[in-house]
């Protein structure tokens, strides 16, 4: 008998660096056919995309005390589900979420609810159960890894070896929304990376123009202008949050996406804690750019911050105005106050 994970198979795992798997999730398995396994086994080659969620949410604060940053609504989706799905677009199969003790929810959102499923299929709510069921794709397996300590993005990332292996990964931060209707996500950004990672080797940065401060952002040179979208350049400087951004060249900053070669491993394990005293990916990015080329891509479409709350704002109001049901009830709303 031949099979074939099914629609949703959610592993948890609790994995400090270092250490086994001390507790995994059943999988549910139904048979297919030969072929059907076979594309399964080709996707088992792809990337795995790893999503660092353990942060604490300081920013959106004091609507994250008790509710992950990650599951912050967008109209009707946490944030969290926009991440995923913008992952699985760009062809990968496997999700590791990098999660703290307080992020049950999180991962919650992502497994099988039997008694809701049921509920909506007994009052024959088809779309709504339709919209739960995708909430998890066909074919897509989600890894939930535990980081003990807030280290920094870096030490997040190094959390998801033992799962990812020596491989070459892809990293997406999930509080920094691409809007989908601006670029499609199947061949831009994320999509377009992986592509160029996979002819070329090397590895993949994403960048948009910023206006003003840059203090607080992943900063950005490249060794010849960004100067339309899509446009890929090396990368000959990349600084986390730069005392003095106004003595960079660059206008450039790091829009939460990288497709990594495997040699990141061996920086990631160098790296000492820099900006604000935590390991950071930007530090280990920057060491392997002096010995490899690395590449920045210039972002397609807009993206939001939702991370901080103008950000979060303006996501929740472009998503709300296109909303298929309540988006003209919406925008009709939204010009009543403003011309009150």
């Amino acid at each position: 008998m031949l099979w074939c994970r099914l629609r949703r198979n959610v592993k948890r795992a609790i994995i400090i660096p270092g250490s086994r798997v001390i507790h995994a999730g059943e999988n549910k398995l139904k048979s297919y056919n030969s072929a059907t396994i076979l594309q399964v086994e080709e996707t088992m080659m792809n990337l795995k995309a790893v999503i660092p969620v353990a942060g604490l949410g300081m920013h959106m604060l004091p609507a994250t005390k008790a509710i992950p940053k990650e599951m912050l609504p967008i109209v009707d989706k946490p944030m969290i589900q926009y991440i995923v799905d913008e992952i699985v677009a760009a062809g990968i199969k496997e999700i590791v979420l990098v999660t703290h003790a307080s992020k049950n929810a999180v991962e919650n959102h992502f497994d099988t609810s039997y008694e809701l499923e049921s509920l909506l299929e007994q009052r024959v709510k088809r779309q709504l159960l339709a919209e739960v069921q995708s909430i998890c794709p066909p074919g897509v397996t989600i890894m939930n890894v535990r980081q003990a300590q807030p280290l920094g993005l870096g030490h997040s990332i190094l959390c998801a070896r033992p799962v990812v292996g020596d491989n070459p990964f892809i990293v997406v931060l999930p509080d920094i929304i691409i809007d989908d209707a601006t670029a499609d996500p199947l061949r831009y950004n994320l999509a377009a990376m992986v592509a160029r990672f996979n002819e070329t080797g090397r590895s993949q940065v994403l960048a948009k123009r910023m206006k003003g401060d840059l203090s607080e952002y992943s900063v950005i040179q490249t060794k010849e202008p960004l100067d339309n979208e899509g446009k890929v350049s090396r990368i000959v400087e990349f600084i986390e949050k730069p005392d003095q951004p106004q003595t960079l060249d660059s206008d450039l900053m790091a829009v939460g996406r990288y497709v990594l070669s495997a040699d990141i491993w061996a920086e990631l394990e160098r790296t000492e804690p820099g900006a604000w005293g935590r390991i950071q990916l930007t530090d280990a990015i920057a060491e392997l750019a002096k010995k490899q080329s690395v590449d920045a891509m210039l972002m397609t479409g807009d993206s939001y911050d939702c991370g901080k709350k103008m950000g979060y704002m303006q996501a929740f109001v472009k998503y709300g105005l296109r909303n298929l049901k309540e988006g003209a009830k919406f925008r009709k709303s939204i010009e009543q106050l403003l011309h009150e």
